[in-house]
This record gives structure tokens, C-alpha cells and sequence, in this order.
């Protein structure tokens, strides 16, 4: 059952990306009137109406402007109605249509930092099959009470606040979410809770993250909520929280899950480093859908199906989504091109948990069996400015997280990981700073002393295979030549009874054996072997 605990999600996600497509899509070319705006912090005020599934209320942007503008432009589903804007607390005219509000203003706003206030409110999106399908879910629980989800990986935060929709630019100064539902449900949110307002038949939740975080992350989940915490002491020493937000129906079910939790985050600390917010929380909320990786709050909806590694339980889910909290949302990528460094990365760290509590054997397994899922149809890198519809193929998971393996093969465990802590440890690639293919590539070259371009190159920007060449020669002998790379590789070949692993390069190395020498028996490479 320890299979499942990467390529689970990957089969899911393929069969996901298969059958539903999204309508909109984040990402891709960024707009000329957006390029010129960093924006700095969100607030989100919104009152819930569970009988109209609708919302109401405004979203204040803070944003610098590196030049003057006449224009603003920000990113909104058309299935909502704006009512009015505010720049700097002026009313402007505005044009909505085609998911763009486009602001029109009266004088040229100067460089430098501004405010922009949109009241709005309507019915949002309704997903159809979340969380794959973006949208708000409005469902009741077992329980006979409201349950609502919001999921907007695919679409954006633009789904139900305006925003500027692309991954290069993130608050960093973070988001207040400011929500009012009926009394007795329960708000659950990023960041710290600042405090609950209790009026007549409603109650608002403040919630209030201060960091940088990555715009489909900026939502909240309500239900019939009971919160299970614990203190938790991080790799480095700090004090946080663990919660559970869980249904009130479930409530049987929390502390074991807890327990689970907290040996899925001290796995993950092991490889990764201490927990990236731990100045807030770390924390899970059950959803109506399978489950996303919203920052300090994820999504999870995997109905506490565990399987067994190691002989105890273990959640797929819970361990690939809160894997994200380091790989998505610690290291961010800038363009929906290099997502594979969110997923790729994130589902190897799956393997890793199968390493630490089922062994080594049980790792290369994995590998063993999903190098089949690998479809190899487009590049897992394929180009600059793609939007997330076009970049979300089944390869960013298998693919990427198979390359990982690879590199894990070429660089040496003495050398890998350490530089894969030192990595998403760096203030360098981590929170503000977001990062692309190219960075991830430099550092571990600079990180194993060679290098490694031509190996990112092969599995990451081509569909080709590593080929080896093997041709038989008089006396029992074979040479063996890397055809298709400019860099020698370790590879391990299997001969008279006996495995050893050599440097081999474009010239070949020639080996005696009695037998036809079998290549890479263990499979740490995507290759095609060629026997002459």
C-alpha cells in the first residue's frame, strides 16, 4: 500500500486533467497596465449569504506603481457585479467585462504606493467537480449543517476578488480576510485569527496572514467547525500551533489525525527544514473537495482513508498537500511554466516519507513502477509566460518528481541533500524572492561542482530518453557510450553476477562480461537502451 503515496495523487490529478478542464485559467502573458504594479497587501471583506449563495462586500488592494498611469487594471470573474471603485478614496469610472475591471481615472495617478477600494458582490463561480474545476462548493455536512469550500488554484483568486492574477507578483505584505456568516458556523482562514465578532444571527471572522502568499491561497472555508490544536516545536527550536478544523461530526476522528499530522510534519522538517510559517500555525481544514495546498490552512478532504507505511497509518493526501507549504508556497514559482518545481518536488517528497519509514527498497520501488505513468507527450518545462491551464500536465507530477530521483542518483546522497535543504531554506529562493528553472538548475550545479545543464536540459525542456549504447566486441567485451548528452553520468551496470555503478561518458567505457551486460537495473534514469 506505501505505492500509494505519491502516484496516487498522480493518477488522480491525470485522470482530473483529462476529464475537466477549466474555463479560465491563471497566468500567461502578463498585461503591460499590470506589469508596472506590485501589489503589496489584500483586504478582503465579505459577507456570506448561504440562502443565495452569493457574497457581498469590497476588496481593498494595496499596490506600488513603479511609473505613472491613467489606467488600472485588475482580474475578476464576470459572474459578479462591481458596484463602485475608490483610488486613494476618489471615486473613478470603471469598465467590467471580459473578467477585467479596467479603471479609468480622471487624473494620472503618480509612481509611488496607492489604494484601491472595489465594492462588489453577486454570485460567484460554482465548481463543478472541485478541486479541480475552480469555484465555491455550497453543500451541507452529514450533519445537516452548511458547508462551503472555495478552490481557485486553476482560475486565480480572481475568482471571487479582484486581483492581479499572475504568479510573479505576490502581497508581501500578505491579506486580512474579513468574513461575516450566520452564527454557529465557523470561519477557517490563513494566517492568525484575530478575533470573532458576535452581531444578531451572524458573527465575522478575521483572519490576517502576514506573509507573502500566492493569490489562490487567499480564501477561507466555513462550516460547523470544532478546532482540535496542539503545541508543536519546530526542527529549529520555535513555538507554533498544530490545528484541525474539523467538522463537528468528526470529532471522534481528530486526535489520531493529529497524531498522523504531527509525524507527516517532522518527516517533511527532516528533508526541508523547519516549517515555513511557524509564526503563525500549522494547520488543516476538512473540505467537501479532495484537498489543495492553501498556506497555513490546507485543504483536506481525503475522509481519513490512511493506508500503512511502515506499519502505521499514513495519509497520501495530507502528506502531498502539506508538502506545498515548502514547495509552492515557501518556493514559488514566477511563471506557471516551471510548476513543476511545485508539484515534481513535492510529490518526490511524497517518496521520501516511503524512504524514512519503509526503507530504501521500498523508495526505489516507486520509481520502479511510475516510470510507466510517464506520459513524455510535451517537455515538463515547455515555454516562457504559459498560463496554468497549458502547464498543468500529468508529467510536472511523475516526471518531475522522477527527475528529482535522477538527480538524487547523479549528485550522491552525500551531496543531495543537503543542497535540496539549502535550497528551500535560502533566503534567496524563498518567500519574496520566486524562482524559475534556471535557478533551481544553477544552484544544483553549483551545488554538486559540475555541470548539471545538460541533464535539466534532457528530462525537464525535451521529451527525449537518455539513450545508452551498448555494442557487443570480440572476446566477450562491450562498450558502453551515452549517446544523446555532452556529460558523464554514473550509471549502474549489471555483469557476470555483479553490479557495479561507473562514470561513463560520450566515449564510452568497455567492460568484460560473459553475458549481455544489463543497464541501470534499478531504474534511477528515463533512458532507451540500444543493443548492437
Amino acid at each position: 500500500m506505501f505505492m500509494k503515496s505519491i502516484f496516487t495523487t498522480i493518477a488522480v490529478c491525470l485522470f482530473a486533467c483529462t476529464i475537466s478542464s477549466q474555463t479560465l485559467t491563471s497566468g500567461g502573458k502578463l498585461k503591460p497596465e499590470q506589469a508596472i504594479m506590485d501589489v503589496r497587501h489584500y483586504t478582503i471583506a465579505l459577507t456570506v449569504d448561504f440562502n443565495q449563495r452569493s457574497i457581498e462586500g469590497y476588496t481593498i488592494i494595496d499596490v506600488i506603481m513603479a511609473e505613472p498611469t491613467r489606467v488600472l487594471l485588475f482580474d475578476l470573474l464576470d459572474s459578479l457585479n462591481v458596484h463602485s471603485i475608490l483610488v486613494n478614496g476618489k471615486k473613478e469610472a470603471f469598465d467590467y467585462k471580459n473578467n477585467l475591471i479596467t479603471i479609468h481615472l480622471d487624473n494620472e495617478l503618480p509612481a509611488g504606493r496607492a489604494n484601491v477600494k472595489v465594492f462588489y458582490g453577486g454570485k460567484p463561480h460554482v465548481a463543478r467537480r472541485p478541486p479541480w474545476d475552480d469555484g465555491f462548493t455550497w453543500t451541507k455536512d452529514s450533519t445537516g449543517h452548511q458547508w462551503m469550500a472555495i478552490t481557485a488554484e486553476g482560475s486565480g483568486g480572481k475568482l471571487y476578488y479582484p486581483c492581479k492574477d499572475h504568479p510573479s507578483d505576490e502581497p508581501n505584505e500578505g491579506a486580512d480576510l474579513i468574513i461575516t456568516v450566520p452564527k454557529g458556523l465557523v470561519v477557517a482562514g490563513p494566517g492568525l485569527l484575530q478575533d470573532v465578532k458576535k452581531h444578531g444571527e451572524t458573527a465575522t471572522y478575521h483572519w490576517k496572514t502576514r506573509y507573502t502568499i500566492n493569490n489562490y491561497s487567499i480564501l477561507f472555508n466555513v462550516g460547523d467547525y470544532k478546532v482540535f490544536s496542539r503545541p508543536y516545536t519546530t526542527c529549529n527550536g520555535d513555538k507554533t500551533t498544530v490545528q484541525f478544523y474539523v467538522l463537528s461530526g468528526h470529532t471522534d476522528k481528530a486526535e489520531h489525525f493529529l497524531d498522523v499530522f504531527v509525524k507527516t510534519i517532522q518527516e517533511q522538517e527532516k528533508y526541508f527544514g523547519e516549517y515555513p510559517f511557524w509564526k503563525e500555525k500549522i494547520a488543516m481544514a476538512e473540505t467537501p473537495h479532495l484537498g489543495m495546498e492553501h498556506q497555513t490552512m490546507v485543504a483536506y478532504g481525503n475522509k481519513f482513508r490512511y493506508t500503512k507505511i511502515g506499519g502505521e497509518d499514513y495519509d497520501w493526501l495530507m502528506h502531498h498537500e502539506f508538502g506545498h507549504e515548502w514547495w509552492g508556497n515557501k518556493v514559488t514559482a514566477k511563471d506557471w511554466a516551471d510548476y513543476w518545481i511545485h508539484e515534481g518536488i513535492c510529490s518526490f517528497g511524497d517518496a521520501l516519507y516511503t524512504r524514512e519509514f519503509a526503507g530504501e527498497e521500498a523508495y526505489n520501488k516507486i520509481f520502479q513502477r511510475s516510470i510507466f505513468g510517464i506520459e513524455n507527450k510535451l517537455p515538463v518545462v515547455q515555454h516562457p509566460d504559459m498560463d496554468e491551464e497549458a502547464a498543468y500536465i500529468g508529467d510536472i507530477y511523475s516526471k518531475g518528481a522522477f527527475f528529482m530521483h535522477t538527480l538524487r542518483y547523479v549528485m550522491g546522497d552525500s551531496l543531495f541533500f543537503p543542497a535540496l535543504k539549502k535550497f528551500v531554506t535560502s533566503p534567496q529562493y524563498t518567500y519574496d524572492n520566486l524562482v524559475n528553472t534556471d535557478d533551481v538548475e544553477q544552484f544544483f550545479t553549483k551545488e554538486a561542482g559540475r555541470d548539471l545543464k545538460p541533464l535539466f536540459d534532457l528530462y525537464l525542456r525535451t521529451t527525449n530518453k537518455l539513450d545508452v549504447y551498448v555494442k557487443a566486441l570480440p572476446g566477450n567485451r562491450y562498450l558502453v557510450q551515452l549517446q544523446d548528452i555532452s556529460i558523464p553520468l554514473p550509471l549502474d551496470i549489471a555483469a557476470n553476477g555483479v553490479t557495479k555503478r561507473i562514470m561513463i561518458g560520450s566515449e564510452g567505457v568497455k567492460i568484460d562480461s560473459k553475458t549481455l551486460p544489463v543497464i541501470d537495473p534499478d531504474v534511477f534514469y528515463i533512458k532507451r537502451v540500444i543493443y548492437e
